[in-house]
Order: structure tokens, then C-alpha cells, then sequence
């Protein structure tokens, strides 16, 4: 069997339907309600100057905002339960859960802001349409016409029988999340609206924990990247690397393969809403070995019935038990591996019932596919003879490490139990924003995806490349060439092309403070 170590041609190549984006919309049930549409989650040790021992988790929600997207803009929804959990002893089952549900409300006790029209004798007050009537700033906040403040509670043990405890701030049980970026007239420059979100950063006492923890709810740029549209649009590019190294514009890759350039990051105009918590690792590892499975949720009472009449306060009426709807651990999962007609079960399964998604990845199908479509065409175009495309190692222990285990010695905890998380050792030292490689434990970086996810990891060309089949070479650790041992070169052909989407994306994009995601964009200059 030939082996090819060199970049190859694959101009429609289906593996890239990966790249469609990390979790947004990426399920057909959850695609109808993106108020409830986690889109990307992260789990990594704070690199915040001054932070160290610090655990910071960020769950992103409604997907593909638009910043100008008025008269409403981005909220929650109120009947929502937004959550983040962790499993410190690996039995797949949280051992904490950290809440958020959000009220919306008017100003002017909750009726909203009204204007008198007309002359003295034929004068009507009248509500106005919009969710502000002039600028706000940090300090005068007066004129918004909406607003939403949320509740944050702890559980200890499981999320529907554990002992829960509401947190609080500076001796409220109230929290509010600042209006997304109007725009300019509003909030007069992206510093000033900086400066207005930030005081939605609240220190929060957490019990049994010395250490106050930081929560930030809030709009923030969409930290993901990706080629969306070519993808989409059969994968309208040679999705391998056409420049010696990234971004070294020099052609010397692969002739006509995508080089990185920003203008191939389709969401570079749009927003998020995030949920930011930071945390001491010692509140939150318990009795493990300081490694932790975390995953977020968004769950809805079980039964709805919509208001004829519906107002503001009630549109319609939620009640019954919590159903989870939306469900995010590693990226790219449900949107990569699980088949279309188990989407929906996997967004409301548990991590520890994921034997029944086990098939998708120890025999994935997306490699294969790849195989059927395009073998003859690689094969006549370079003039080789490979058997195959796909990995040949199957089941694919690889990626039942990667995504179900962990690594031993990196971010396995303490009992393996199969089952898809986000998985961070919170012993392993931060690397400094500046020190960061895109490629995480791939790049040399042990403390970058897969031992959790940092924004700035370029997780769509490393995911890319470990379907693929590049865990069956050695990667570089603590500077040598290691072999994991969970396949051969001979596994997998294509293991050392460098498979990209052309979208770039590293730590300098991001803030380098809490809550690390960038300021959102502004509906108008």
C-alpha cells in the first residue's frame, strides 16, 4: 500500500463538512429554538495574569447573531435552565451543576417605558417599541427600556435530586446581564461598551470554597471560526494547506490549497451570548485526581401551552418536569459523528448513557464516505494506488480516546467510564496567551485541546486531521516525538496531511482576562 506524508489534492473533500461549525445548529430539533442552542463550550486553566489555580468554563449560546439584529436583539429564555456540569470522579454522572435562569422585565415597573403623545387636551401615553430611549453608558444606565437579571444556584450531586443553593453577590440574589451592542449612538465606542459590560463581572461566594468565583453573562463576539459557506457549497476550496506553514504565504504547500486569511471565517461577523464562570480548581475536583468531565445543558419544562393573548410577562405557560433540549461537551460531535436521525436523542441524552452512540465513533462514517467518494480521483490524480482514504484501525480506539476517554496521564480521570465530555486536568499548568499553540497538545501545548478547550484553539483543523488518522503518528510532547500507541502509520494514509479550513484563529484574537471572549460587534458604526 502506498503511504502519502505530503499534502493532497482533495477539492471536494466531504471531511470538511466537519467545518460546518462547532455546535451551531447542529441538530434538527434544537435548530428551531436558538435561544437554547449551545454553540460552542470551553474548560481550561485561567491564564489570566494574577489567576493561576483558577478553572474558567464558557458555554455560548444563540448561534449566528447578527449585531444588528433589532428591535429585540438576543435574549434568553426565561423559562430556561441553563447549566454546566461537572463530574470529578469519572462515573459520566455531574457531581456539581452550576444554574442560570433568566427574567426579562420592563422598566417602569415592568409596564415599560412610556411617552406622552399629543397636545395637552388630547394627550396619550404610549409605550414605546424599542428596548432603549437614548445613550447608556457605565455610568447612566437610565434610559434602557429592558433589561434581564438572572438567578446563579449551585447543586451538589445530581442536577434533579442534589442539595441546591442559590448563590449570590454582594448580598443580592440578583444578577443582570447588559444589553447586547446596540450600536454607537447607544454605547458611543467599543471601549465605552467594554466598560459597561464590565460591571456585569460579579465575585460570588460559593460554599465550601475559600476563594470567591467570577460569573459574566453577557453578548460577546463569536469566538469560533470557519469557511461556512464554501463548505456548504460542496466544498468550494481545496481544503489542505497550500503555504509551507500557516500563514507563511509563500505557496509552498500544496498547489491551490487554501492558505489562511481571515476572509475565509464566515462567522467574523457575528455574535454570541455567553455564560462565563470561573472557578478554583480545589471547588470543584472533590475526592478525583484533579481531572474533570464537564459538559453544558439547556432544559425546558416538558409541556407548553401558548397564550392566546399572549403579553409581554406571559407569552405562554411552561410547566412539568425539566426536559433537557440542548446538550454540548467536546465540539464538533453531534455536528461530525452522530447521524442525522440520532441528533435530537443525543441532545437530550446523559454522558453516562453514550453506549448507545458508541458505533459512530469506534466505525465512523464521515472517513468512510470520504473513501467512497474521492478514492478514484485521488488515486488517478497522483498517479498512486491506495486502498484506502479512511483509517483502517477499527474500532477506532483513537478516537474513542480522544473523544470518550481521555488520555492517560493527561486528562483521563480517575474511573474511565466511555462518555462524551470535555475533559481538563486542572494540574497541568496554563500556558500564557502568548505561548499558545493553535494546535493544542498537538502543537507541544499539553494544556490545550483535548485536555479541555481554550478559545484560541483552532479545534476544525485539529479535529480534521484526528479523523483522519493523525494520532497513529507520533506527536510532539514536552518536545519529542511521542507514540501513543493507539494505531500505526499504516492505519491511515492521509494521517499527516494537514487538513484546514483556511480559517485561522489563535490566542491573540481573544482577550486575555476574564471573560476572555472579545467585545461584540456593534449593530451600527
Amino acid at each position: 500500500m502506498n503511504k502519502i506524508r505530503l499534502p493532497i489534492l482533495l477539492s471536494s473533500l466531504a471531511i470538511t463538512t466537519l467545518a460546518s461549525a462547532s455546535s451551531h445548529r447542529e441538530a434538527p430539533n434544537i435548530a428551531r429554538s436558538p435561544a437554547l442552542d449551545s454553540t460552542d463550550f470551553y474548560a481550561f486553566n485561567s491564564y489570566e495574569e494574577g489567576r493561576d489555580g483558577f478553572v474558567t468554563l464558557i458555554a455560548n449560546y444563540i448561534p449566528l447573531q447578527d449585531a444588528y439584529g433589532g428591535p429585540n436583539y438576543f435574549a434568553m429564555d426565561p423559562a430556561a435552565v441553563y447549566a454546566i456540569h461537572i463530574d470529578n470522579d469519572g462515573d459520566a454522572m455531574e457531581d456539581l451543576t452550576f444554574t442560570w435562569q433568566f427574567t426579562s422585565n420592563l422598566a417602569a415597573n415592568n409596564e415599560g417605558i412610556a411617552l406622552n403623545i399629543g397636545p395637552a387636551d388630547n394627550q396619550r401615553a404610549v409605550k414605546v417599541p424599542l428596548k432603549n430611549i437614548g445613550p447608556i453608558s457605565a455610568d447612566d444606565m437610565s434610559a434602557a427600556n429592558f433589561s434581564e437579571s438572572y438567578t446563579f444556584a449551585m447543586i451538589e450531586g445530581g442536577m434533579r435530586d442534589g442539595t441546591k443553593t442559590m448563590l449570590s453577590t454582594e448580598g443580592s440574589m440578583g444578577f443582570a446581564k447588559p444589553l447586547d451592542y446596540i450600536g454607537n449612538k447607544t454605547f458611543s465606542s467599543a471601549a465605552e461598551y467594554a466598560r459597561y459590560a464590565d460591571q456585569f463581572v460579579y465575585n460570588v461566594s460559593v460554599p465550601n470554597c475559600e476563594m470567591p468565583a467570577r460569573v459574566f453573562v453577557g453578548q460577546r463576539k463569536d469566538p469560533f471560526v470557519v469557511n461556512l459557506g464554501k463548505t456548504f457549497d460542496l466544498v468550494n476550496y481545496v481544503p489542505v494547506e497550500g503555504d509551507s506553514a500557516p500563514g507563511a504565504n509563500d505557496a509552498g504547500g500544496f498547489p491551490g490549497g487554501i492558505t489562511q486569511d481571515d476572509s475565509n471565517d464566515d462567522l467574523a461577523d457575528k455574535n454570541v451570548t455567553s455564560i462565563a464562570l470561573e472557578i478554583h480548581a480545589s471547588c470543584i475536583t472533590g475526592d478525583g485526581n484533579g481531572t474533570i468531565g464537564t459538559w453544558t445543558t439547556a432544559s425546558l419544562p416538558q409541556g407548553r401551552v401558548l397564550n392566546p393573548n399572549a403579553t409581554f410577562s406571559k407569552p405562554d405557560v411552561q410547566q412539568g418536569p425539566l426536559t433537557q433540549v440542548s446538550r454540548l461537551g467536546n465540539p464538533l460531535v453531534n455536528e461530525l459523528v452522530i447521524g442525522i436521525g440520532d441528533k435530537d436523542r443525543f441532545s437530550t441524552a446523559h454522558p453516562k448513557d453514550d453506549g448507545q452512540f458508541a458505533d459512530y465513533v469506534t466505525h465512523p462514517a464521515l472517513p468512510e464516505l470520504l473513501n467512497i467518494l474521492f478514492k478514484d480521483a485521488v488515486n488517478t490524480t497522483l498517479g498512486a494506488n491506495l486502498d484506502t482514504l479512511a483509517p483502517t484501525n477499527i474500532p477506532r480506539m483513537d478516537l474513542v480516546t480522544a473523544f470518550l476517554t481521555g488520555f492517560p496521564g493527561v486528562n483521563q480521570l480517575a474511573t474511565v467510564t466511555p462518555s462524551e465530555m470535555l475533559r481538563l486536568n486542572t494540574g497541568i499548568p496554563a500556558t500564557p496567551a502568548d505561548q499558545q499553540s493553535w494546535a493544542g497538545v498537538a502543537g507541544d501545548d499539553l494544556a490545550g485541546f483535548p485536555n479541555g478547550r481554550r478559545p484560541g484553539d483552532d479545534v476544525v483543523d485539529i479535529a480534521l486531521r484526528v479523523v483522519m488518522g493523525r494520532l497513529c503518528y507520533p506527536i510532539p510532547v514536552n518536545g519529542t516525538d511521542t507514540d501513543l500507541g493507539l494505531c500505526t502509520p499504516d492505519d491511515a494514509n492521509v494521517g499527516t496531511v494537514p487538513f484546514t479550513d483556511g480559517a485561522p484563529l489563535d490566542a491573540s484574537m481573544m482577550d486575555s482576562t476574564f471573560p476572555y471572549l472579545a467585545t461584540p460587534l456593534p449593530g451600527s458604526e
